[in-house]
């Protein structure tokens, strides 16, 4: 199983607080640079990269001079906007001697919940990552109230791994990995190499909460892992610290714990398309765009569409007919439906002449798009 670290072209890594923080002792620049030469070396091998970074409150509660973890909402936004000037310009300034640009990347639950904002952090994303930018990301706990934030990182950086499809969540932390035990109170508790996502025993070893500083634990990475395997990417569970930790996976080495989905990154996502999301329109298409979607596997154009019905938005679900009325697949509309309706029928350089603006040259893209 291995071979899937490996091999994977696209990984979202993320890094704790703890880690960054030297346990909240300010942003550990020595310790980010080490981690930026291996993802440098990781894009230089052809490995599309997101990195998604812990940090900003305990960057921020170092700067303010503050011990303890506050728990007032309003003292956790300050010091997140306190933190996030010194842990960008950090990441910047180090991937900078590398001759790499970053972007800054803030979310919160609505981003990732809204499907038209979702489908607009998605082309971001990868179109910063085609520019050869390292889109860092965070939550945004500046704007972030309870009922809308993420609760942890962990779970922000599965959320990405299923926003841009990656084929690997690297979770770096401040443990080796998963044990059958905790390894702080038992000294025979045995490393957990490879295991399902979905696997129940995991559970039970998954142990507690996490340190003072963030808000995870290995909870939190387990339920994360189960989140980005719902769109058939791996999770790799390791230390941090190890030493060239990244440079090691890649090379194959059998470090911390991987979980596996229990389908493949295409079988997954194609279900969750299928299951959870509601038809908001119908596209009638001509045979040739079926064809091109049924036989040829490519994305629906506007050029092979009839006609638009509904009130959909972008983002949301709309389905496919053929001539005789069939439905061939369902997929998330790139435009309005108002929007469709001007350029059906049109080839793809005609698109922005008629809306005055290009989103994307396709209506619905092939991996937002599911036959039935």
């Amino acid at each position: 199983m291995r071979d899937k670290v490996t091999g994977a072209q696209r990984w979202v890594v993320k890094i704790g607080s703890a880690l960054l923080t030297a346990d909240g002792r300010g942003l550990d620049r020595g310790a980010m640079a080490v981690w930026v030469e291996q993802m440098v070396a990781l894009r230089r091998a052809g490995v599309e990269l997101v990195l998604v970074s812990s940090g900003a409150v305990a960057a921020g509660m170092s700067r303010l001079g503050w011990a303890a973890r506050p728990s007032a909402i309003h003292e956790l936004q300050a010091a997140a906007a306190v933190g996030q000037m010194g842990l960008v310009q950090a990441w910047e300034s180090s991937f900078g001697e590398h001759g790499l640009h970053t972007a800054q990347v803030l979310l919160t639950h609505e981003d990732l919940s809204d499907r038209k904002r979702y489908l607009n952090a998605r082309t971001t994303l990868r179109t910063l990552v085609e520019l050869g930018a390292i889109p860092v990301i965070n939550e945004n706990d500046t704007v972030a109230t309870d009922e809308i934030r993420f609760g942890d990182n962990d779970t922000l950086a599965a959320l990405v791994a299923n926003l841009v499809e990656a084929d690997l969540l690297v979770i770096l932390t401040d443990r080796d990995g998963m044990f059958d035990a905790d390894p702080r109170n038992n000294p025979d508790a045995q490393l957990i190499f490879e295991a399902r996502a979905d696997d129940p025993a995991l559970d039970a070893v998954a142990g507690g909460t996490g340190g003072a500083l963030g808000r995870g634990g290995m909870q939190t990475k387990l339920r994360a892992a189960r989140l980005a395997a719902r769109s058939g990417a791996y999770t790799m569970i390791v230390g941090g610290r190890i030493e060239r930790v990244l440079d090691r996976l890649k090379a194959g080495e059998r470090l911390g714990t991987l979980l596996s989905p229990e389908r493949g990154l295409l079988a997954a996502r194609k279900q969750w398309l299928a299951g959870h999301l509601q038809m908001r329109g119908t596209l009638t298409l001509d045979a040739g765009a079926v064809k091109a979607l049924t036989v040829d596997g490519k994305s629906l154009l506007p050029v092979g569409v009839r006609a638009v019905e509904g009130n959909f938005r972008r983002g949301e679900m709309v389905a496919c007919v053929g001539p005789d009325g069939q439905e061939v697949a369902r997929g998330l509309a790139n435009y309005a439906a108002a929007e469709a309706q001007k350029i059906v029928g049109l080839p793809t350089d005609r698109i922005e002449a008629v809306l005055g603006y290009i989103d994307e040259p396709e209506l619905v893209h092939r991996d937002n798009l599911v036959l039935v």
